[in-house]
C-alpha cells in the first residue's frame, strides 16, 4: 500500500482591509521536494470574497513549502491566488512584490493571546496591574500563555521557519516572535508562522489577535517592527547614506502608512514607544521615532540595518516589504 502525504494549502482571502488566512488539505501519494512538485489546486472564491457565485473558481499556485511536523507526513504549502485564467488575482499582494533577496528583513511580530473578549490573564471584570512587570517576565503572576507560545516556537523551528526568538511583551497576554529572511521568503515564512500560531491556539480554546490596539487606554499596542537592509546598508553604509534613506522614507510617509495596516492610528499616538502617525522622525536608538537607527549601526561606521517601527501587527508583510524595497531603491547618494 502506497503512503499518503498531507499538503495543507494556505492562502490569503479577499477580505478587507486585511486578508484572513484560509487553508485546506490535499492528499497526494508522494512527498514533494519543492513547491514546484505540488499540483495547482482550486477553491470556491465566492466564499472568500474573491469571486462571484456564477464564476467562483480561483486557483492556488504553490510558492513555498515547509514540513508540518504536527501532522504525520504533513507539509505546509503557501500559495498565491490566481484567477480562472491563471493571472494573479487582484487580492494577490505577493505577486505585486518584485522579489529581491539582496534585501534582508527581520520582522518583529507582536500579538495578543485572547481569552474571549479580553487578553489572557486579564481579570473577568477589570484590568490587571499597570504595565511594567509583564515584559520578558517569568512566573504566573506576570507571565501567561507560555505553553502555547513554546508549542508554536517548536512547530516553527521544526518546519524550518527562520524564527530567531520570542519574548513576552509589555501588555499582559501580549507576546512577540522575531523572524528573519531574504526577499519574499521572509514574508512567506511570516504568513506560515501566523498560520501555525492561530492553529496552535485552537488547542487551548484561545484565539490570536493581531489588531494594533486590542485594548484601549494606557496599554501598549501591537506592531510588526520591520528591520531591513541591503548590501549597501550592510557593507557600505556611512552617515550620509543612512540619513538619506531616512529622509527618503519621510518624504513618502503617507504612502508607507497606507501599506502598514488598518487602525494603526490607534497605536501610533506618540505614546507607548511610538511616534504619532501624523509625524515622521528618525534617530539613533530612539524607540519613539518612526525609523530607529540601531546604536550598533551608528557605532559600526553607520553600517548594518534600520528599523521601521510604524508597521502594525496586522500588516501584510508582502505589502510592507514591497514598500520598503521601493523606497530604498529610489535613494541615490
Amino acid at each position: 500500500m502506497s503512503e499518503s502525504y498531507k499538503l495543507e494549502y494556505i492562502w490569503l482571502d479577499g477580505y478587507k482591509p486585511e486578508p484572513h488566512l484560509r487553508s485546506k488539505t490535499k492528499i497526494v501519494s508522494s512527498a514533494p521536494a519543492s513547491a514546484d512538485d505540488c499540483p495547482m489546486w482550486s477553491f470556491d472564491g465566492s466564499s472568500t470574497e474573491q469571486a462571484e457565485g456564477g464564476s467562483s473558481d480561483c486557483l492556488l499556485k504553490p510558492v513555498c513549502i515547509v514540513p508540518d511536523t504536527a501532522r504525520n507526513n504533513g507539509f505546509l504549502v503557501m500559495c498565491e491566488v490566481l484567477d480562472a485564467e491563471g493571472n494573479p488575482h487582484v487580492s494577490n499582494t505577493r505577486a505585486k512584490f518584485e522579489d529581491d533577496d539582496d534585501f534582508w528583513f527581520g520582522f518583529e511580530q507582536e500579538y495578543t493571546i485572547m481569552d474571549g473578549n479580553a487578553p489572557l490573564g486579564f481579570p473577568k471584570d477589570g484590568y490587571p496591574g499597570p504595565q511594567g512587570p509583564y515584559y520578558c517576565s517569568v512566573g504566573i503572576e506576570n507571565c501567561v500563555g507560555r505553553e502555547l507560545v513554546e508549542e508554536h516556537l517548536d512547530q516553527c523551528l521544526a518546519a524550518g521557519l527562520k524564527v530567531t526568538g520570542i519574548n513576552a511583551e509589555v501588555m499582559k497576554g501580549q507576546w512577540e516572535f522575531q523572524l528573519f529572511g531574504k526577499g519574499k521568503e521572509a514574508a512567506d515564512h511570516l504568513w506560515i508562522a501566523r498560520y501555525l500560531l492561530a492553529r496552535v491556539a485552537e488547542n487551548y480554546g484561545l484565539h490570536i489577535e493581531l489588531h494594533p490596539k486590542p485594548i484601549k487606554g494606557d496599554w501598549n499596542g501591537s506592531g510588526m517592527h520591520t528591520n531591513f537592509s541591503n548590501t549597501d546598508i550592510r557593507d557600505k553604509g556611512g552617515e550620509d547614506m543612512i540619513k538619506a534613506i531616512c529622509e527618503a522614507f519621510g518624504a513618502v510617509h503617507d504612502a508607507h502608512i497606507g501599506e502598514y495596516g488598518s487602525d494603526n492610528e490607534q497605536r501610533l499616538t506618540g505614546l507607548h514607544e511610538t511616534q504619532s502617525i501624523e509625524k515622521f522622525s528618525y534617530g539613533v536608538s530612539d524607540r519613539g521615532a518612526s525609523i530607529r537607527i540601531p546604536i550598533a549601526t551608528a557605532q559600526d561606521g553607520w553600517k548594518g540595518y534600520l528599523e521601521d517601527r510604524r508597521p502594525a501587527s496586522n500588516a501584510d508583510p508582502y505589502r510592507v516589504a514591497a514598500r520598503v524595497v521601493n523606497t530604498v531603491k529610489g535613494v541615490t547618494v
